[in-house]
């Protein structure tokens, strides 16, 4: 006996795919040509879909562009989350800047698009930094709350380190080999050096007199 799925079941199966098609298809145009110059209809002849289907699912290309965003900061939050831990919290800084700036360079398409976007678009600036805030930011800080050493760090490091390391793989990852043209290893090599000078802080932790003064320093810091 043949058994077949039900309509709403495979009608959400065949949207979620086209919607992956015309995501895909708008990164690549919007990076090779820019926002303004591609075209709905050019991005649905490259995913295979009908034009009509943008404005359904997205209500047009700004809507897209926003989708974009959405789906490519949920994705890397997925990544992230799978990625093994690493046994020291120096290890673990290192680590993520590594894999932030390896990210960052494999995106490349997508920052193409967003950053001179968001320079004309201010409303979409804020979506970036609040989609950035919320969900990328906030998954790396969990991954370093979640260290043996953490329970040394004041509160307020767990942001700004957080913060620190998406910088550093957009700096590295992006800004230097793809906007300043420079040699992507040289700047992988500087990020974990980078990295490195940065967790050297945390192979000092060990005892409760250091643990205090250091939450009393990054009290005046933040006061």
């Amino acid at each position: 006996m043949i058994t077949t799925s039900p309509p709403t079941t495979k009608g959400k199966r065949n949207r979620a795919a086209r919607e992956d098609s015309l995501i895909a298809a708008a990164t690549k145009l919007f990076a090779a040509h820019g926002f303004e110059s591609a075209t709905t209809r050019d991005i649905a002849a490259a995913a295979g879909c009908a034009e009509g289907l943008i404005h359904r699912y997205f209500g047009g290309k700004e809507g897209l562009l926003f989708a974009l965003i959405t789906r490519q900061v949920s994705r890397e939050v997925v990544d992230l989350k799978s990625l093994p831990y690493a046994a020291t919290m120096a290890d673990e800084v290192a680590q993520l800047v590594a894999w932030e700036v390896e990210r960052n360079w494999q995106d490349r398409d997508f920052f193409r698009v967003v950053i001179p976007r968001a320079l004309l678009d201010p409303d979409l600036g804020r979506v970036i930094s609040g989609v950035a805030s919320t969900q990328r930011v906030s998954a790396i800080a969990e991954r370093l709350r979640s260290s043996a050493q953490a329970r040394s760090l004041p509160a307020q490091e767990f942001d700004v380190l957080a913060n620190f390391i998406a910088m550093a793989g957009l700096a590295f990852g992006f800004m230097r080999p793809v906007v300043l043209h420079q040699d992507r290893e040289k700047a992988k090599k500087m990020a974990l050096m980078t990295a490195r000078m940065m967790a050297r802080n945390f192979e000092t932790i060990g005892t409760s007199d250091d643990s205090q003064s250091r939450q009393q320093k990054s009290a005046l810091l933040f006061t």
